[in-house]
């Protein structure tokens, strides 16, 4: 772990650069995963304006600041569900992503949620077992007309 990184609460003046984190993340992480067709179209996520105003509204937000650039977020829709966690390519496997997780856990416990859920690529698919997560079925999403595998997974609190 980087000693400068602040985790911190998220913001609504954090929506766009957490936006260009979620795409470029996608564009590069998710390239061992997935071909440059299913990047795109899950990247093109950032043009869904209603969702990303929603976020702060709807979510419990932790980020991750370094040298006051964001390099990593996690949100925690309902009390239960983590919808998005990403980490800057370049802050990748430094414990960033666990950091962020015990934040938005921390939080379901405390709204009293008897379990987590995540929607989770194959990329992140390792980091969410390390932390306890079992896979509940694997799925097949479309975006665009391309099709992308990732996973429901559950952890009982």
């Amino acid at each position: 772990m980087i000693p400068d990184i602040v985790f911190r609460p998220g913001t609504p003046d954090d929506i766009p650069e957490m936006q260009q984190l979620f795409s470029d993340t996608i564009l590069s992480v998710g390239r061992r995963d997935y071909t440059e067709a299913q990047c795109k179209a899950w990247a093109s996520g950032i043009r869904n304006k209603k969702r990303w105003k929603e976020i702060p509204a709807t979510s419990y937000i932790s980020i991750a600041v370094y040298r006051k650039k964001i390099v990593g977020f996690c949100t925690l829709q309902n009390n239960n569900h983590i919808d998005l966690l990403f980490v800057h390519r370049d802050f990748q496997r430094m414990g960033i992503a666990r950091v962020l997780y015990g934040f938005t856990e921390n939080e379901a416990r405390k709204n009293q949620a008897s379990e987590i859920t995540a929607n989770v690529s194959k990329t992140a698919r390792p980091f969410f077992e390390q932390q306890g997560f079992r896979v509940v079925s694997a799925q097949t999403v479309e975006l665009h007309g391309i099709e992308l595998r990732n996973f429901r997974m559950k952890k009982p609190l």
